[in-house]
């Protein structure tokens, strides 16, 4: 897809999502365009996939806090 750069990022949750975090990240994926995101089975873990063309990685830190969803770190 010529005009896109798809980025693949991980982080490591603090705690485990629950059902309102979760939906916050549902209404943000609809708003801007986010390509996709997962829970890891271990629940530890939470990925995106986007278009960094479209959207910053600054910008999706910035819906995890309003989300309220604490990471201990960026795993890749």
């Amino acid at each position: 897809m010529p005009g896109m750069t798809l980025v693949d990022i991980t982080y490591e949750l603090q705690s485990p999502l629950n059902q309102e975090q979760l939906a916050s990240l549902g209404s943000f994926a609809n708003t801007y365009g986010l390509r996709k995101f997962r829970v890891g089975d271990d629940k530890k873990h939470l990925s995106f996939d986007y278009d960094a063309s479209g959207l910053l990685e600054t910008e999706l830190a910035h819906v995890l806090r309003h989300a309220r969803i604490s990471v201990t770190r960026k795993v890749n």
